[in-house]
């Protein structure tokens, strides 16, 4: 019997060793924790092109795909009912190494839970960040996360402007590793808002924050060519690669809430910006829509106020307040050419010019991106280069992006 007390004493004591060991390198992970990605979310709406969000889900399996910006062995996902008018209900989730499309590498598969649970309840108006599940990422891979929505979800949380294919199957297919049964597709990505990878040195985020031109309207579905890509990938290639995470909403403004374009600026700077982990950096480019909204009359552009130059200084000189106060640098991106747009005006264009020479020679930014010399035509300045003009003579194409990209000095951010 003395022997036996003594085994069972030793086995406790390598039980608690081991938990503690394990309680440690989990908080090890936690501190070096990275968001790899993010994305801002938005009320429902009909938005530019087809999309689920106003009919929401019900038994249905909604799979997405996302490129992290920076690598890891385990994964963390956060989902938002931020604008849901229910309780939403995930039945079950999976996250993968995506293989290509809707495929995921089968080896690769992991249940997600939630405190322990393999459903999860999510409030109106609330998020909710899964347990870490094991998945080795390199940066500027792919990660598929799948959730299976049992119960009607009603109008979703989203992000219209994905510019990636997001997939729908009816039923329950979670765990598959093949593509048959997502039959549907559309360009937004729904509740899911970021995803954070721990197992790296922590590494400083950059924060690109603004409007379609940030969201990357004019950019390929499934390309990863806006701008902040083009930036991620320059960081990469120079040997630094650092979490660059997308704040753009398509048709966003400085000073006004829409139902189509999301909370203003001003409104949705310290979720979208000074709450994300590791925020370091800010790249500030807006205050086109709010210069261009009020030249056309256009249902989808209202509300649509004149706003004077005067107001979005005041905007930008607040945004650059918070941000300072929570330590982080802030860079300017002056606004890029639009002569031949459907608002470009003489009213509009003296705006442009001049919201743009107050960014460059103020000195309250602490560091300028000029993107709008990088992007504009050498005969005309106040139009597009043909060569980065995706068609609309306001936003670019790829190519457009990438030399906004290059137009950021590494070395300020």
């Amino acid at each position: 019997m003395h022997v036996w007390k003594k085994m069972m004493t030793a086995a406790i004591a390598i039980t608690a060793t081991l938990t503690a060991a394990c309680t440690n390198t989990q908080a090890a992970a936690a501190d070096t924790a990275s968001t790899a990605w993010s994305v801002p979310m938005q009320q429902p709406s009909t938005g530019f092109e087809p999309n689920w969000s106003l009919d929401g889900f019900a038994q249905h399996t909604l799979r997405q795909v996302v490129r992290v910006t920076t690598g890891g062995d385990s994964a963390r996902i956060t989902l938002s009912n931020r604008f849901g008018r229910t309780d939403l209900r995930i039945a079950s989730a999976t996250i993968a190494r995506t293989d290509s499309g809707a495929r995921v590498h089968q080896d690769t598969l992991r249940p997600l839970r939630f405190h322990g649970n393999d459903t999860a309840t999510i409030a109106p108006g609330t998020d909710l960040t899964s347990d870490p599940a094991e998945l080795h990422l390199a940066p500027l891979e792919f990660a598929t996360v799948t959730l299976y929505l049992d119960e009607p979800t009603g109008p979703a949380t989203f992000h219209a402007q994905g510019y990636a294919t997001s997939y729908r199957a009816a039923g329950n297919h979670a765990s598959d590793a093949d593509a048959t049964a997502f039959t549907e597709t559309t360009h937004s990505w729904y509740y899911l808002s970021s995803v954070r990878m721990s197992g790296d040195a922590a590494a400083e985020a950059i924060v690109a924050f603004g409007d379609s031109i940030t969201d990357g309207f004019g950019s390929d579905n499934d390309g990863n060519n806006r701008y902040p890509d083009a930036l991620a990938d320059r960081l990469a290639a120079a040997g630094t690669p650092r979490p660059v995470l997308n704040a753009g909403i398509g048709g966003n403004t400085i000073i006004s809430d829409s139902p189509w374009y999301g909370e203003s600026a001003l409104r949705r700077f310290d979720r979208d910006v000074l709450t994300q982990d590791g925020a370091r950096t800010v790249v500030m480019l807006g205050g086109l829509n709010d210069i261009g909204f009020s030249e056309v009359d256009l249902p989808t552009y209202k509300p649509n106020p004149v706003v004077t130059v005067e107001q979005l200084i005041a905007g930008y000189r607040d945004m650059i307040a918070r941000a300072h106060r929570a330590g982080l640098r802030v860079i300017g991106g002056t606004l890029l050419p639009m002569k031949g747009a459907e608002y470009y005006t003489p009213t509009s264009a003296a705006k442009l010019r001049a919201l743009n020479e107050w960014i460059r020679t103020s000195g309250e930014f602490d560091a300028v991106a000029d993107f709008n010399t990088a992007v504009a035509d050498p005969a005309d300045p106040e139009r597009l280069d043909p060569a980065f003009d995706s068609g609309d003579h306001k936003h670019p194409n790829a190519a457009g992006y990438r030399a906004m990209a290059a137009a950021i000095d590494l070395n300020t951010l």
